[in-house]
């Protein structure tokens, strides 16, 4: 093993971090802990009515002077529990089959609301919005948020396991308007979009938020307690319905799928046999908090490309988020309990690793008052030239809930392609110790046998606790792992085994008595890793701070020395960096993000080497309907030893988007990536009314630097792109519901 440039880190200050962890916990707990919780609110009844409002943005339906409202909006951000800016009352009613939500935000500037016409998920990019976020069993483990801009603009998304998973698509309908007072929204939610408690009355627990954009400003109606920090699950007021109908939800979705791809042959395109399909997604409910959904031969091909990422010199691969309709609903329930970002076991259940399934089913929801089960089976099928047809997945999620946001669980997941099998098989589960504070854990064991003549099946396990604490004024996180060198999961989502990890981050925040300064946050980081392999240490010392000022504007200065071992050998990691965004004006938007220091060559004989990582984004918005998107991604590397530059990567991506309205748009992308020099663009038309009917028409081209040379029969390197390949595809399904 040959000795590291770097030198080896005294191991006195791993025990020296564990004190001073302790020390922390010990001045910041006792605080935490004799702080009172808030006084539980008395529940909050709406107006049952049996003249539904008309959802246009004006509040002049008689449902709205009869039903009841609420007000005294308090801020979370930048500060808690002072008054917003501007004055905000909301209206609640219901009848058998839906809630009813107005919503009335003053707001003395209207020319200054912040809003956008833009498609759906699409709003929280500096707009200004209302947030509906509903418990809708009011057992304090998971919440529904429905957000809406000031134009009636919807995202949504569902919270569990303090992850908020954005790729929830509910059916509910809203709409919104400006006026000379501020804004109006009003919602439609339909019970059976929603699973909800079999009981009469049924009773959700919900928090009423708004943000205002220009002053970098949330606030939520009930006020959130500074015990308990950002903890909403714990913090909803009860809301109690009385004859609600109760349904066996029965939905269709079927969907038809064209596509025509032409590649570059012989100096031109030659036209690949075109691909249609028909497949058919069913949904129906076996009670109505528990769901059984199947999919036969659907289509899982991607609307839009992913955004170009740096792909070289990694020594981990890259995460792609899942997008395909059949696997969003209910992923977040896989979520597990201490695991936060950046940790090396990132998903147990990561739902890209099924690639082409050609059959699934799904069973999600409630199976008593505090029980939770999420599974998935499905058949992926393999490539042409596989030994065998289908791998097999089979997953298993089951929660029981505890007091408050506490919960037990336990995982059982399977990927088995004939003799080749990986199972994984644990629990998690998490305790809230006091109002700001809980303490979670994980411990998964994994089989992986390759088949006959493999030499055996190698056995691993994955442990993991965390302690987190979040009030007003403290941020407190620590985690340890231990992950052995034979841990695998083939349906989630592993960057590092072989490791033992400790990891602390705090975060005092400090709030002067500035218009200009809002929030100051100085942020200490720790990382404490052996790698087992080598036996070697590594660590990670960061500090930053933070700053935020008016206009969703945050700037942030830092450093760290840090090193890593890689292939037996430690590496430096330092570096300083840069992070900022703003909402400059109300039309321009920007982000920024630069890194610099030391880096690794990833290759068999690693080497030290230093580089640039910077990215930037800036936002257009000329009208409420057009929007221009501008990013920019750059990495390089040189040498320590000589200074040799081995590689530099840039991506160039322009994002374009005309929406007609909130239900029709047309989208241009055009990418450059300078290291393959390769020209990607990509047309799409869209019109989505709610989600499952819907309809997409692309166009995209794929050019590359280079040319054919008919003499040598071989494509050449060239100063012009030529086009390498283009596709064609339509896709259209419609939801119905029972």
């Amino acid at each position: 093993m040959r000795s590291s440039s770097v030198p080896h880190k005294p191991l006195w200050k791993f025990p020296r971090l564990i004190g001073m962890v302790l020390l922390v916990l010990a001045a910041v707990m006792p605080v935490a802990a004799s702080t009172p919780a808030a006084q539980k609110l008395p529940p909050l009844r709406p107006f049952k009515t049996e003249t539904p409002p008309t959802i246009d943005g004006v509040l002049d339906d008689a449902v709205w002077k009869l039903a009841p409202s609420e007000t005294g909006f308090k801020t979370w951000r930048p500060d808690m529990g002072m008054d917003m800016h501007q004055n905000t009352v909301v209206y609640y009613a219901y009848d058998r089959e839906n809630i009813y939500f107005a919503f009335r935000c003053y707001d003395t500037e209207p020319s200054k609301i912040k809003a956008v016409v833009s498609n759906r998920d699409s709003i929280q990019a500096g707009d200004d919005w209302i947030c509906i976020n509903l418990d809708s069993f009011n057992d304090q483990q998971s919440l529904y948020a429905l957000y809406v801009n000031p134009l009636g603009i919807q995202a949504d998304s569902k919270f569990e396991a303090n992850n908020e998973d954005f790729s929830v698509d509910v059916v509910w309908y809203s709409a919104g308007r400006i006026d000379a007072e501020g804004y109006a929204i009003e919602i439609r939610l339909p019970f059976k979009s929603i699973r909800y408690a079999s009981n009469d009355p049924v009773e959700m627990g919900i928090i009423f938020e708004r943000c205002i954009s220009r002053f970098s400003e949330s606030g939520t109606y009930p006020p959130l307690d500074r015990a308990q920090g950002l903890n909403f699950v714990t913090q909803t007021r009860a809301l109690n319905f009385e004859g609600v109908r109760h349904y066996t939800l029965f939905e269709l979705l079927p969907a038809v799928t064209y596509g025509r791809t032409s590649v570059a042959e012989e100096g031109g395109l030659r036209a690949e046999p075109s691909r249609s399909d028909l497949s058919l997604t069913a949904k129906y409910g076996l009670t109505s908090q528990l769901i059984l959904d199947g999919t036969v031969n659907p289509d899982f091909s991607q609307v839009e490309a992913d955004a170009g990422q740096v792909d070289f010199n990694l020594r981990y691969a890259l995460f792609y988020p899942e997008k395909r309709p059949f696997f969003l609903e209910g992923r977040e329930k896989f979520a597990f309990a201490a695991n936060k970002q950046g940790d090396p076991l990132g998903a147990i259940v990561h739902t890209r690793t099924i690639v082409n399934p050609y059959l699934g089913f799904k069973l999600n929801g409630k199976l008593g008052p505090n029980d939770t089960v999420a599974s998935i089976y499905a058949m992926d099928e393999l490539p042409e030239g596989s030994a065998r047809d289908f791998a097999h997945f089979t997953i298993v999620r089951y929660k029981h809930a505890l007091s408050e946001d506490s919960f037990l669980g336990g995982f059982l997941t399977g990927r088995f392609e004939g003799g080749h099998t990986n199972a994984v098989a644990g629990t998690d589960g998490q305790i809230r110790l006091t109002p700001a504070a809980a303490v979670g854990y994980h411990a998964f064991w994994s089989r992986t046998d390759l088949g006959a003549g493999s030499g055996g099946a190698r056995e691993g396990h994955a442990l993991g606790v965390n302690y987190s604490l979040q009030s007003r004024d403290w941020i407190v996180n620590i985690n340890a792992q231990d992950l052995s060198r034979d841990f695998e999961t083939e349906t989630g989502y592993l960057i590092r085994n072989g490791i033992s990890r400790l990891q602390a981050g705090f975060m005092p925040m400090i709030y002067p008595k500035s218009k200009l300064f809002l929030r100051i946050d100085p942020i200490v980081h720790f990382v404490e890793v052996r790698d087992k392999e080598s036996g070697l240490w590594e660590t990670t010392e960061q500090a930053d701070l933070r700053f935020i000022l008016p206009r969703s504007t945050s700037v942030l200065f830092g450093g760290k020395y840090s090193t890593e071992v890689f292939l037996g050998r430690r590496f430096g990691r330092s570096g300083i960096r840069v992070i900022a965004q703003s909402q400059i004006i109300k039309q321009l938007s920007f982000s920024f993000a630069f890194n610099r220091g030391q880096k690794i060559r990833y290759v068999l004989d690693p080497f030290q080497g230093r580089g640039t990582d910077l990215s930037a984004e800036a936002s257009f918005q000329p009208s409420e309907n057009f929007m221009f998107d501008l990013s920019f991604v750059y990495s390089d590397f040189t040498r320590s030893a000589g200074g040799t530059k081995e590689y530099d990567y840039t991506i160039i991506r322009s994002l374009n988007t005309y929406q007609v309205n909130k239900y029709l748009f047309f989208r241009a992308i055009i990418e450059y990536n300078s290291f393959y020099k390769e020209l990607m663009t990509d047309f799409l038309a869209s019109f989505t009314y709610i989600p499952g009917t819907v309809i997409h028409a692309g166009y995209g081209s794929l050019y590359d630097k280079m040319r054919w040379n008919a003499d040598e029969r071989a494509y050449i390197p060239s100063d012009r792109f030529f086009e390498i390949k283009r596709g064609f595809f339509f896709k259209a399904s419609y939801l119905w519901r029972m």
